[in-house]
């Protein structure tokens, strides 16, 4: 698709904000002519469009640095008081909500329980707007929300085409939500959630060529190629999780058989517990998130049970990540999501020794497979930048010309 004028300066206006606000662990202040360094921007667009953020009240001046012998440059840094951003994890077990400034700083979070009865739409409607009013931010501040949610999402239509573990098929979420929720909504999902989380703040920052992969309930990989999100044709990019690992093996929600995730996603790593020991005290059949805790004490206390489980689960997923690594030649692959926080370097250590042996030398050798060391909620605040960069896409015309 052709880009316009206007896509450029919307993406160069995102860029900028994007240098200052990664800029986390370093000094939360920069000068215009750094900004253009940094950016490859001149400095005349740089400094335009430092100057259509200061307008919009995101930025504020903060004083100035010594230029050896020049005149003093004038340093910017994010505005806190700026305006609120919202990001909205919506998973299979809970609703996820986190209130942010636009420093992308968490000022409040908040989170309900999902049942496993509760999937339909509307009790899924119910459970988002009564998080957010929870969060009691003032809609008057919030510049948008961003929200995720599991499988296939259609972001121009506001649209979840597809979430099979949730039997949805084309439900027009954000118009659902817009009867509640008086607020600029955009959705999408966690594959690209997490994947921006790690590009901003994360290991991904820095690198071209990243792959996150999300171990929830359901599994998936968010894609970056040349430091950008690729979405694919339809916005369907990294159902990896749907890829098939073992031919006729277990039904999947999707309909098919040998899913990714039907081994390595929570339900998925279950089995491979009841396969293993069906009466074992750490299964507990209706909850996903107390068994995954369960063996995740097991492993650290040594109980073999436990460590058979995740060393088999390792095992589909080192050889699924293996192909990820000879299918992509990624630069670094990041275990995301709340499986992988929980059974965390256990898990990592097995899937890099399968991946050993799994995947081509070449590759393998440039690719770092790592955990996530994202504080906090990484789908939530990649779900807060989507609601920034819409709410810079929206304004209608450039501030200054």
């Amino acid at each position: 698709m052709r880009r316009t004028s206007r896509d450029i300066r919307v993406a160069n206006r995102f860029e900028v904000l994007r240098h200052i606000v990664a800029a986390r662990g370093e000094s939360r202040s920069v000068s215009r002519q750094q900004i253009a360094t940094d950016t490859g921007l001149s400095l005349a667009t740089a400094a335009n469009l430092v100057g259509e953020l200061l307008d919009l009240g995101l930025l504020v001046e903060v004083g100035y640095q010594d230029s050896n012998g020049g005149r003093p440059r004038a340093l910017v840094s994010i505005n806190p008081d700026g305006g609120r951003l919202v990001g909205i994890d919506v998973a299979e077990t809970y609703v996820h909500v986190e209130v942010f400034d636009p420093a992308l700083t968490v000022l409040a979070s908040v989170e309900e329980e999902l049942h496993p009865e509760e999937n339909r739409p509307e009790q899924v409607v119910r459970h988002i707007v009564s998080s957010f009013e929870a969060a009691n931010v003032d809609p008057a501040r919030v510049l948008g929300v961003g929200i995720s949610v599991p499988g296939q999402v259609d972001t121009d239509g506001g649209v979840s085409v597809f979430a099979p573990n949730w039997n949805w098929h084309d439900v027009p979420l954000r118009t659902l939500l817009a009867g509640e929720l008086n607020l600029p909504l955009y959705l999408d999902n966690p594959l690209r959630a997490c994947l921006v989380a790690e590009l901003w703040f994360g290991a991904g920052r820095g690198r071209q060529d990243v792959v996150v992969v999300n171990l929830g309930t359901g599994v998936g990989a968010g894609l970056a190629f040349g430091g950008e999100l690729y979405r694919g044709a339809t916005n369907s990019a990294g159902e990896w999780g749907h890829t098939t690992l073992v031919v006729d093996g277990r039904l999947c929600h999707c309909g098919s058989r040998g899913c990714v995730e039907t081994y390595v996603g929570a339900p998925g790593i279950m089995q491979n517990l009841r396969d293993m020991a069906p009466t074992s005290p750490m299964l507990h059949p209706d909850d996903q998130t107390a068994t995954i805790a369960a063996l995740a004490r097991g492993v650290a206390g040594g109980d073999p049970v436990a460590v058979k489980v995740v060393t088999e689960t390792a095992r589909y997923l080192g050889v699924a990540v293996a192909d990820l690594i000879n299918l992509v030649n990624p630069e670094v692959i990041v275990l995301s999501s709340w499986v992988a926080a929980q059974l965390g370097g256990p898990l990592l250590a097995e899937v890099r020794a399968v991946v050993d042996r799994h995947a081509l030398r070449r590759p393998r050798a440039a690719t770092d497979i790592t955990l996530s060391a994202l504080a906090g909620n990484p789908v939530s605040l990649g779900a807060a930048t989507f609601a920034l960069k819409r709410y810079l896409s929206a304004l209608r015309t450039p501030l200054r010309s």
